[in-house]
């Protein structure tokens, strides 16, 4: 298992599918130095927790960035060819973004521009959601919407595209 470095790697699935500790071995397998981009905000208890099980889980040798915002401005300060960086997750950032009242467009288009260029090897981790009921409202929709381009545009930049469910990652794109 490795990481090309022709381009960014896009890790989608549901809720504990296994996303984070398929994306977490990739890194740890490429030798290289181990980012990892934190973009969500605990916001209650429950999500306190989360947090703290994903740290736990990583352990050692990992430097840890939290952005909630400006994700291509961190990952832009610290692109470097010798770093593996790892960004969990893109929904949780398109939430703070959508709550912050930001430019979607203009976000997202931000990030389409980076990846191309980017001289770290870079793993996007991100929830999908367009697979199941259609929300009962208009900002949950909102989000799912947001969600679905955003997934196209890395999807279509990335050099690999992996499904993952139960655990089990299915190879998409590369």
């Amino acid at each position: 298992m490795s990481i090309p470095h022709a381009g960014p790697v896009l890790v989608l699935g549901g809720a504990r599918s296994g996303k984070s500790s398929f994306s977490e071995r990739l890194v740890e397998a490429s030798g290289l130095g181990m980012h990892y981009v934190a973009t969500g905000r605990a916001w209650d208890e429950e999500m306190r927790e989360r947090i703290d099980h994903h740290r736990a889980r990583r352990g050692e040798g990992w430097t840890t960035h939290e952005e909630p915002l400006d994700l291509v401005s961190l990952l832009s300060r610290i692109d470097d060819e010798q770093r593996v960086v790892l960004v969990d997750c893109l929904t949780l950032w398109v939430t703070n973004l959508m709550m912050e009242g930001r430019d979607m467009a203009a976000e997202f288009a931000a990030l389409a521009a980076f990846l191309p260029e980017a001289r770290a090897r870079l793993i996007l981790v991100s929830n999908e959601v367009g697979l199941g009921i259609v929300p009962e409202n208009r900002m949950a929709r909102d989000f799912r919407d947001h969600a679905g381009r955003l997934h196209q545009i890395v999807a279509e930049k990335s050099a690999e595209v992996y499904f993952v469910a139960a655990g089990l990652p299915l190879k998409m794109k590369g």
